[in-house]
């Protein structure tokens, strides 16, 4: 990857890394997501799976949402997906249904990754559809938040007991 392109990923990775944030004050899961179309936002989401009582208000399918609203066409060819976990398998699905040319993502989800992490939805999917995956940016960052979140989170509940993502 060149440099310029590591500079744009990791500027719209703080951008997703923001969205997180908002979800970690909601107290929810801290994941945050921005699709990108030609250098600009065109939609943004977070985690609301408690806020929304959804099981799929996850934040890479609220900002598939937005983004299929703001250009008022469910397809999103040329778009670029970042988010600051690994998509799961249901995510990855609607990536692939939405067209989504590109995928960043920050951390690794060793427990439920769709992206070939534990299963690999998006390569050699049935659609015929090509997405490149571009894995790691950011990833520490994007770690933190989440394990500060369930540190927090056992804190609240009494459990001290470090487990693991």
């Amino acid at each position: 990857m060149d440099e310029i392109q590591q500079s744009e990923d990791e500027k719209f990775m703080r951008l997703a890394l923001r969205q997180a944030e908002m979800a970690f004050d909601a107290k929810e899961v801290p994941i945050g997501c921005v699709i990108v179309k030609e250098g600009k936002v065109i939609g943004k989401g977070y985690n609301q799976v408690e806020t929304l009582k959804d099981a799929t208000a996850h934040a890479e399918i609220l900002a598939i949402g937005a983004a299929s609203s703001a250009v008022e066409n469910w397809r999103l060819s040329d778009c670029t997906l970042y988010v600051t976990l690994e998509p799961c398998p249901m995510c990855a699905g609607a990536i692939l249904n939405s067209r989504i040319s590109r995928v960043v993502y920050g951390s690794p989800d060793s427990r439920f990754g769709g992206c070939g992490t534990t299963v690999d939805v998006i390569s050699n999917n049935a659609l015929k559809r090509d997405v490149v995956i571009t894995s790691g940016v950011l990833a520490e960052e994007c770690l933190g938040l989440l394990q500060l979140f369930f540190q927090e989170m056992r804190a609240r509940k009494g459990d001290t007991g470090a487990k693991p993502l």
